[in-house]
C-alpha cells in the first residue's frame, strides 16, 4: 500500500506543470509554417489556451514550457497576456524527442523542486479544471497518475493488405491523455535512469514510470481533452474554441452613435482614422474625426457607459488635437474590462464631399486595427444628403454608427 501524502508531510504539497511544446506538429498543417501549438484556434494561439487552463487553476505554483528555440518569437506572441503571471517561468529548450524535452523540463525544475509535477501536451488546449483537480487529489495518495478515458469503439487489427485481420477486445483498454502526474523526485529519477540505460523510445511519461517500476493509477479524463494532431483536428479545435467563446460571451448588446462636425478652413479631414485631402477641415476639439466619434459613442452605448463627452470633455485641454483613435480604444478597453469583446461595427458617413468611396477599404482596415477585430467585422458605407440640409449645403459631415458587443452572461435578478 503506497504511503499517502498526508502521512509524509503536514505541509500542503506544491504542484508544477511542464507543458511540452517543442514538437514540429507538421501533420496539422496550418498558417505560416508554424507548429500546431502556435496556430490560432478561436482567434488565439493554441498554446495560450493551454497555458490559461493551468494558470487559471489556483492549485498550480509553477509552469514551465519546453519549446523549440527556433520558434521563440511565436512563443513570446502566445504568452503576451501571461507574462505578468510570476508562475510562468522562462521557456526551456527542448530535445530531439518528447522524452528528451520532458527531461529538460524536469531538470529546469530540479533546483527548486515541487512535490508534484503534471506533464501536459501543448496540443491539448481543452483540459478542464475538473481533470486537474482529480489528478492532483490522487497524487496525494499515489506516486503516479495517468489521465485516460475508456475505449468505447470496437477495435480492429488490420492485415498488411488493409483487410480486417481480427476484432480486438476493448475490455480493460483505456486511451491515454495528459496531464500525467507524478511525485517529482520519482519521475525525475526515472527519466534520469532511462537516459543512463540508453532508453530513448518512450512515447509518454507513464511508460517511463512503468519501466522504472512505479505503479500508475488511472484518473478519469474527458472526451473533450483531445490532442490536436492532424489538419482536421486543428479545424475541429478552432470550431470548438470559437463555440466555447461564443457561449461564454452570450450577452449580446447593440449600441448606436451619432456625431456631426462642421467645416472650417483647412486642407484635409480625418475620417475613419485616415487623412483625406480636402478644401476644408472639420471643426472640433480633437482631430474631429466624426466617424470615430460615432463609433466611440456606439460602443459606449452598448455597455451603458455614457458618451464621448462624458469621458473626454472638450473643456479638457488634454484632448485638444488628439487622434480620435484614443477615444475608440478607451471604449474598447472598457468592454474588455467587463470580460467582453467588440464583435462588429457598422458605420454610415453622410457627406457631399469629399467622396468616401475611394477611401472605404483603407477606413475599414484602420478601424479594424484600432478596435482589434478582423476587417470582415467592419462595415463602412457612405451616402449624400441629396443636397438637403447642412450636409447638402456642404457645411459639414455627419456619421451614424452601430456597434455589437458580446459580454459574459450574468444571471442577474431584476432589482
Amino acid at each position: 500500500m503506497p504511503a499517502t501524502w498526508s502521512s509524509m508531510s503536514t505541509i500542503a504539497p506544491t504542484t508544477a506543470v511542464i507543458i511540452v511544446a517543442a514538437g514540429s506538429g507538421s501533420r496539422a498543417g496550418g498558417v505560416g509554417g508554424r507548429p500546431k501549438q502556435y496556430q490560432h484556434i478561436g482567434g488565439r494561439p493554441m498554446l495560450s489556451m493551454t497555458l490559461d487552463a493551468f494558470l487559471s487553476y489556483p492549485g498550480i505554483q509553477h509552469v514551465v514550457t519546453v519549446i523549440n528555440p527556433d520558434f521563440e518569437p511565436d512563443y513570446l506572441d502566445a504568452t503576451r497576456q501571461c507574462t505578468a503571471d510570476q508562475r510562468l517561468k522562462p521557456p526551456v529548450p527542448g530535445g530531439a524527442t518528447r522524452q528528451a524535452s520532458v527531461k529538460a523540463g524536469l531538470d529546469a525544475l530540479a533546483n527548486d523542486p515541487p512535490d508534484f509535477v503534471l506533464i501536459h501536451d501543448a496540443a491539448r488546449p481543452f483540459v478542464s479544471h475538473g481533470i486537474l483537480q482529480r489528478a492532483i487529489a490522487m497524487l496525494t495518495r499515489v506516486p503516479a497518475v495517468l489521465v485516460a478515458v475508456p475505449v468505447v469503439d470496437t477495435l480492429k487489427r488490420a492485415s498488411d493488405t488493409g483487410y480486417v485481420a481480427e476484432t480486438v477486445s476493448r475490455d480493460g483498454l483505456w486511451g491515454a491523455q495528459t496531464p500525467q502526474g507524478f511525485h517529482f523526485s520519482a519521475i525525475h529519477s526515472a527519466h534520469g535512469a532511462a537516459v543512463k540505460a540508453g532508453r530513448h523510445d518512450f512515447t509518454d511519461d507513464a511508460a517511463v514510470a512503468e519501466w522504472a517500476g512505479m505503479k500508475v493509477v488511472l484518473v478519469e479524463g474527458e472526451p473533450d481533452n483531445t490532442k490536436v494532431t492532424t489538419a482536421p483536428d486543428l479545424a475541429n479545435a478552432d470550431r470548438q474554441a470559437t463555440m466555447r467563446q461564443m457561449l461564454a460571451l452570450a450577452d449580446i448588446r447593440v449600441g448606436n452613435g451619432y456625431d456631426v462636425h462642421s467645416f472650417v478652413p483647412g486642407d484635409h479631414v480625418m475620417l475613419g482614422g485616415i487623412r483625406i485631402e480636402h478644401s476644408a477641415k472639420l471643426n472640433g476639439h480633437s482631430d474631429s474625426d466624426v466617424a470615430l466619434h460615432a463609433i466611440t459613442d456606439a460602443i459606449l452605448g452598448a455597455i451603458g457607459d455614457g458618451d464621448i463627452g462624458a469621458h473626454f470633455p472638450p473643456s479638457d485641454e488634454r484632448w485638444r488635437g488628439v487622434a480620435s483613435s484614443v477615444f475608440v480604444q478607451d471604449a474598447v478597453a472598457r468592454v474588455t474590462a467587463l470580460g467582453g469583446r467588440v464583435a462588429h461595427v457598422d458605420l454610415s458617413i453622410i457627406s457631399e464631399a469629399p467622396r468616401i468611396g475611394p477611401h472605404r477599404e483603407a477606413m475599414r482596415q484602420r478601424i479594424a486595427e484600432i478596435i482589434g477585430i478582423s476587417v470582415d467585422r467592419v462595415g463602412v458605407k457612405a451616402t449624400t444628403n441629396e443636397k438637403l440640409g447642412f450636409v447638402g449645403r456642404r457645411e459639414g459631415i455627419a456619421a451614424i454608427a452601430t456597434a455589437t458587443i458580446r459580454l459574459p452572461f450574468r444571471n442577474e435578478s431584476p432589482s
